[in-house]
This record gives structure tokens, C-alpha cells and sequence, in this order.
């Protein structure tokens, strides 16, 4: 879990908490051995997604693809295609992460992770609602949070890569981000589960 600690300057720092195997993902031996035949039909399945319309009885959503959702369970199985007969690559052991859903195929969806990884998971291990990570592909820095939604607002924390938060609202420039020990307004640009220029009431 985030946890916050003072700053020289008297700001806090909020530091993430592990974030990679054994934190959030674990990969398994299914990942390493997904073999060409795997990805074949992953392939085959989306084009019968693509050829179905949104919103139809065969259990996609209706809603816009790409979009960003977050994990629902604190253990969630992601598979190489979509149905549970192909292997497990990896397993996420956290649950609110965001996720980026790329394509649906009936009741399963694939999704992107904060490192780029790709796999599918079942519907009812999502969620609507709205986290974001700060920052993940930052090293060694950490990122202003302030008192408002603007660059001359005072600095009310520094968050540490990693930090998980639950996105309030956003205005295509700042997002309003909360969690353990720290809410405040950070730059749409530095966070992993929005998108640039997205609104989010």
C-alpha cells in the first residue's frame, strides 16, 4: 500500500508499493510457452469480434474500444485467448490497477497492462471504475501533486512512481487523484489510466 513520509521541503512523499512479480504480476510458465498456434487463434477470434456489432447478444459490452477499466479482484488470471482452455501467462495479485481494454470477444476482454503486456481476461474481473499509476515508466524522480488543477497551484505532495490512485475527475489537463495519504490534482500526462485530453466527471 502507498505510504506517505514528509519531504525536505515539507512536502509529502507518497512512495508506491511493489509494483512488479510478486506485488502486482506474477508470470507463469504459461507466458514463456505460448506457443504460435495460441496466437493464431487469439487472431481468428478478433476478427469474429470485429465482425460483430457493438452492443450485440453476444456478450460485448457497447462500449468504446479502446477505453481504460480496473482490475476488480485481488487475484485476476490473464490467459492468451479468450476462453479458459488456453494457458494462464501471468496472474495479477492487486486489485484497482489499471488496465487498458483493447478488444472484446463475447464475454472476455484483452487488455494492455502499465508495462505494455497484453492478454485476456473475463469480464466480471473488471471494473468501471476509474485508477490511474503515476507515472510508471519514470525512474528516480517523483512527480508534483497540487492544491489545483493548474501549473501556479501550491505543491501539496510529491508522489513516487508506481503511486495507485483513484481518479475523481479529469479535465484534459489535470486529474483530480486520491488514495492513502494524499489527493490532489496531478498532470493528466503523468498518469497510466487516462488518456490525454480525456474528461472524466
Amino acid at each position: 500500500m502507498p505510504q506517505a513520509k514528509l519531504a525536505n521541503a515539507n512536502k509529502p512523499v507518497v512512495g508506491a508499493a511493489a509494483i512488479r512479480a510478486g506485488g502486482v504480476r506474477g508470470r507463469s510458465a504459461g507466458r514463456r510457452a505460448r506457443s504460435g498456434l495460441a496466437a493464431i487463434l487469439a487472431g481468428a477470434v478478433l476478427g469474429l469480434a470485429a465482425a460483430a456489432p457493438a452492443g450485440a447478444a453476444d456478450g460485448t459490452s457497447g462500449l468504446p474500444v479502446p477505453r481504460f477499466v480496473s482490475l476488480k479482484a485481488d487475484k485476476v488470471n490473464v490467459r492468451n485467448g479468450p476462453n479458459r482452455e488456453h494457458d494462464v501467462a501471468w496472474v495479477f495479485n492487486r486489485s484497482g490497477l489499471p488496465v487498458e481494454v483493447t478488444a472484446e470477444f463475447e464475454t472476455w476482454r484483452r487488455i494492455r497492462d502499465a508495462d505494455g503486456a497484453e492478454g485476456w481476461v473475463y469480464h466480471s474481473m473488471l471494473s468501471l471504475r476509474r485508477t490511474a499509476l503515476v507515472a510508471p515508466w519514470m525512474k528516480g524522480e517523483t512527480v508534483v501533486m497540487r492544491d489545483a488543477p493548474n501549473g501556479d497551484a501550491k505543491v501539496s505532495a510529491r508522489l513516487e512512481p508506481g503511486v495507485l490512485g483513484v481518479v475523481k475527475t479529469c479535465d484534459g489537463k489535470f486529474c483530480r487523484l486520491s488514495g492513502e495519504g494524499f489527493d490532489g490534482y496531478v498532470q493528466q500526462s503523468q498518469l497510466f489510466g487516462v488518456y490525454p485530453d480525456e474528461k472524466v466527471d
